[in-house]
């Protein structure tokens, strides 16, 4: 007898449902999968947004009413320009990093002024000595009242005008643009806590000392040497270690501000290494950027969290050897720090024309380069003359680039001291002037004998001065400005080894 089940499989439909119930468990799998990414997203962008806010917060920014009325020709260079000073200004706690009074007047300390090439794949640092002597122009006091122009006095001291705690950064940018001709695009101040920050930030700099360092090295003052601070030798030096070192002048080499220059150039040659070494990119920018607006004051271009990452994204494209760091052309006058002309005119014309320290357009533009006229190329005057004993101060009353330069070279040739170079307060000029305060008539001919067609002009203010017009710049053309040998010779790369050349004497 056969028995036959009278179980029945189940309908179709029935397994159907089942996998229809499995369909719908994965499709709730993915849609939570789908809400918990879209959380995340939603958390890391409000993240980023309160990094942001906060970044806002930290930025401190000077007054822009506070610089010149006259300044050089926005659109002389194509490139832009950054200075860069750092601050020995003891508030908001620096006084615990650097020593010192709270309340005693700011000072620049370390001062560089960065040139971006137009093509934004070179950059060029120059650094300017503290000591040297310079024309400081008017500035503005905090009763808004300005100050008289300044001649021969130390370039650290425009900082100090107002004899303010947190300083004068408008003052410094002012004679900045005075001294070089080029226009500053930004300002950054970076004070102690703001560099001490920043080196912790990126785990270290490495740093090579010549010799061992003691206390007393960094505090002269000491009678006796106290404890060891840097052993000889290469090391990651970060907070106050790294503070004390770009500090050290008495106890390394000739213990002059020139050698303390050297060291600084290579430790922020170092410091941008370790910056590209982990990638300019947004996410490795923002904790950077946390540490150092803390105690950055800037101008008001780059006085929000945005504008200052777009700015440093900007230079993502610079190679480090491509990024290059020279000193202001000196010599020793006394114990202070003189210019060197032509030589410090010839670099700024480079620098106008976006020429690099090896000669090459960095203009951004293919093709060969306009001529621009040089001082190397200018003939000395037709008939000779004799400036021994008479400054004089050139100004470019033109657009065209480097003319200032050229005729510094003239007059120097001629034995006229050139106290500076710079753009005039409007670039039309047709012919060329010799300008003469009270007492300089028989001064003044003489520098117009220097230049064939100058045409002299009493003024009320003192000194001599030039104002060079589109007849000077008619004159014979010349290729493109270069960067002075002795310069360039002494230039620093910042994929240099950290022990190269860092004592001066």
């Amino acid at each position: 007898m056969t028995i036959t089940s009278t179980r029945r499989p189940a309908p179709p439909r029935h397994r159907q449902s089942g996998r229809r119930r499995a369909g719908r468990r994965r499709g709730r799998r993915i849609r939570v999968a789908l809400l918990v990414c879209l959380s995340v997203m939603v958390l890391a962008t409000a993240g980023a947004g309160w990094l942001y806010l906060r970044l806002d917060g930290n930025i401190s920014t000077f007054d822009s009413g506070g610089l010149s009325g006259h300044r050089p020709d926005a659109a002389a260079s194509k490139g832009e320009n950054v200075l860069l000073i750092g601050s020995d200004a003891r508030t908001d706690g620096n006084d615990k990093l650097g020593g010192g009074d709270k309340d005693d007047i700011g000072r620049s300390d370390t001062t560089f002024l960065l040139h971006i090439y137009a093509d934004h794949r070179h950059a060029l640092a120059v650094s300017i000595p503290r000591d040297t002597l310079v024309t400081v122009p008017p500035c503005r006091l905090p009763d808004g009242s300005w100050t008289k122009t300044l001649t021969d006095t130390m370039f650290n001291a425009a900082y100090s005008v107002g004899d303010t705690a947190k300083g004068n950064p408008a003052c410094t940018q002012n004679t900045v643009e005075h001294l070089t001709g080029l226009r500053v695009d930004h300002t950054v101040v970076v004070d102690f806590k703001g560099f001490a920050r920043l080196t912790e930030v990126v785990g270290g700099v490495k740093v090579c000392l010549p010799q061992d360092v003691h206390q007393n090295d960094l505090d002269p003052h000491r009678t006796t040497p106290g404890r060891l601070l840097f052993a000889k030798g290469e090391q990651t030096v970060s907070g106050q270690k790294a503070l004390d070192y770009v500090r050290i002048r008495h106890g390394i080499g000739d213990g002059s501000d020139i050698g303390r220059i050297k060291r600084q150039q290579a430790f922020v040659a170092s410091l941008l290494k370790e910056v590209k070494s982990r990638g300019l990119t947004p996410t490795r920018l923002l904790p950077l950027a946390d540490a150092a607006t803390k105690s950055l004051t800037v101008d008001s271009g780059l006085g929000s969290a945005d504008k200052l990452i777009s700015f440093a994204m900007a230079l993502k494209d610079i190679d480090l050897h491509n990024t290059k760091f020279v000193t202001l052309p000196w010599r020793y006058d006394g114990s202070r720090v003189a210019i060197v002309q032509p030589d410090a005119s010839e670099l700024f014309a480079t620098l106008k024309a976006d020429r690099t320290i090896d000669g090459k357009n960095a203009t951004g533009r293919t093709g060969k380069p306009k001529a621009t006229p040089t001082a190397s190329a200018t003939p000395a005057s037709a008939t000779p003359v004799s400036g021994a004993g008479i400054d004089v101060s050139v100004y470019n009353g033109t657009t065209v680039t480097g003319l200032a330069a050229r005729a510094a070279a003239t007059l120097t040739s001629d034995g006229f001291t050139v106290t500076g170079t710079s753009t005039a307060a409007t670039q039309d000029h047709t012919g060329t002037s010799v300008e003469y305060g009270p007492g300089e008539l028989s001064r003044a001919r003489t520098v117009a004998a220097a230049l064939p067609g100058a045409e002299l002009e009493s003024v009320t203010g003192p000194g001599i001065s030039v104002v060079l017009g589109r007849s000077y710049a008619a004159g014979p053309a010349a290729t493109p400005p270069a960067v002075p040998t002795e310069v360039a010779d002494g230039a620093r790369s910042a994929d240099d080894d950290p022990c190269s050349n860092l004592t001066y004497g």
